[in-house]
């Protein structure tokens, strides 16, 4: 594909394992690359799911700033991150900070927020020497993988997210509501169906009461969207849930999944699930200056473990109301 004629979608490199890839012929001006593209590179994530551009040479953070605007309908702010991330400018952030040996299993970005991203990208800046990929995995296709009998009960049922904020383990109560006032954050959590419980030691504890599948809002595929196995204690290794569990509690973990009803998901649904997902995981190393754009809805993403130095950044884009997304589970606001 040269970077004077518009791709069509024959230019796709689709091999079985691995992302669907473009590549582009470097020119020095990547974003006027993407303004040419973008409709190409949408209409690619809208049949695929997602595509990985190889040979923008993307160099820093501005250049990719500037790429993911041309790109998007709109960058979002983040709101209840779950980990810290780095802010490089409004709406660009480093991938969230997580332990480089420990996975980030497949998830839908911010999947338990009433207002998601429809579209996520990503740019290598400096690729890891080992590892370190972002992988990706298609949901309708997940969804009928997994047992009908586990599926209907999380459709029935949803899904609960726990979480107990601190300042020592993942997001604080200030970079997940981007305030540390509590009436701001109370209001905020009314406002977005969170149920929260302030604790002695002025810590929070929140549930969330969340859709587990839902429809695409603009195919209309049923879609396993959720973070039921990331955010579970059972996905943490077990050094570091025992350490979690003997500080802070059994109640008091970071964060948690639950089904719906608030049963405890054992250990033997997470395996399930994550290894349903690694039997429909697409992965390709990064290479630096690569760009990644990825349906948040119908694809799940992870981050593998990695050795060296990684920079990847990223954006969250093109806002999608789960109330637009036939939602199994109603959820009130006050």
């Amino acid at each position: 594909m040269s970077s004077t004629s518009t791709a069509s979608l024959v230019d796709v490199e689709l091999e079985s394992g691995k992302p669907p890839r473009l590549r582009a012929e470097a020119t020095g001006d990547a974003p006027a690359w993407a303004a040419e593209h973008r409709e190409t590179l949408r209409a690619v994530v809208a049949e695929h799911g997602s595509v990985l551009v190889r040979g923008l040479g993307l160099r820093d953070a501005a250049e990719t700033a500037a790429v993911f605007s041309k790109l998007a309908t709109g960058l979002m702010t983040e709101q209840e991150a779950f980990a810290p991330r780095q802010t490089y400018s409004d709406g660009v952030y480093s991938s969230s900070k997580w332990p480089p040996n420990q996975p980030m299993c497949m998830h839908h970005e911010l999947s338990y927020t009433l207002e998601f991203p429809g579209l996520m990208m990503f740019a290598c800046l400096s690729a890891p020497t080992d590892g370190g990929a972002t992988a990706v995995a298609d949901s309708p296709t997940v969804l009928g993988a997994l047992p009908t009998e586990l599926t209907e009960r999380f459709e029935r049922e949803g899904w609960l997210l726990t979480r107990s904020y601190n300042d020592e383990i993942g997001a604080s109560v200030a970079e997940a509501f981007g305030t540390d006032d509590r009436g701001a954050v109370e209001r905020y959590c009314r406002a977005n169906a969170i149920m929260f419980e302030w604790q002695p030691d002025g810590g929070l504890r929140t549930r969330q009461h969340r859709s587990a599948v839902v429809r695409h809002p603009v195919t209309g595929r049923r879609c396993w969207f959720n973070q039921i196995a990331f955010l579970n204690e059972w996905t943490m290794a077990p050094e570091v849930h025992e350490y979690l569990v003997d500080v802070y509690g059994a109640d008091g973990l970071p964060f948690n999944t639950r089904f719906g009803n608030g049963d405890p998901i054992g250990e033997d649904v997470v395996q399930l699930i994550t290894g349903v997902y690694e039997a429909n995981t697409a992965r390709e190393p990064w290479q630096a200056g690569d760009l990644m754009v990825v349906d948040n809805v119908r694809t799940a993403h992870s981050r593998e473990p990695f050795e060296g130095p990684r920079e990847v950044l990223v954006a969250m884009a093109d806002p999608v109301r789960l109330e637009d997304c036939s939602p199994t589970v109603k959820v009130t606001t006050r």
